[in-house]
């Protein structure tokens, strides 16, 4: 048995190449020989999103707190609330965060493949996040 006391794994800021705006991101446990699965809690601030990625094994996300939104590639912005659960299949394009208005915390399950975990692609824009089309 391991116990990982709260507050013994430091909190950090998510990379701009990955969110756009503040997101906090406190990691939960991580891969070892025993296991494939890592896991950690995401915090977003209104408005913020990762950019566009997908998981070699896919990816589960449990929504703990807030309103969020998720979408799938092709597939309409679904909005997401505490007790939500999420899983994109493997290799399937998405993009998750906050409501424009409200924040959003969710717990983040992925498993590596090889050493990899997520491959990250190109921001979400304010249009598409809002739902706009192109060019409106």
């Amino acid at each position: 048995m391991q116990i990982t006391r709260n507050g013994s794994r430091p909190s950090g800021k998510g990379p701009s190449d990955w969110f756009t705006g503040t997101a906090r991101v406190d990691p939960l446990f991580g891969s070892n020989d025993a296991r494939r699965a890592a896991a950690g809690s995401v915090t977003f601030e209104p408005g913020v999103r990762t950019a566009w990625h997908t998981h070699p094994l896919g990816q589960t996300l449990i929504v703990t707190a807030g309103v969020g939104r998720a979408q799938r590639e092709g597939g309409p912005i679904e909005e997401i609330r505490p007790g939500d659960v999420v899983f994109f299949e493997p290799g399937e394009k998405h993009w998750h965060g906050a409501s424009p208005t409200t924040a959003m915390t969710h717990i983040a399950i992925h498993e590596h493949l090889d050493g990899k975990v997520v491959d990250w692609m190109e921001h979400v824009n304010d249009r598409h996040y809002l739902g706009q089309p192109e060019g409106a």
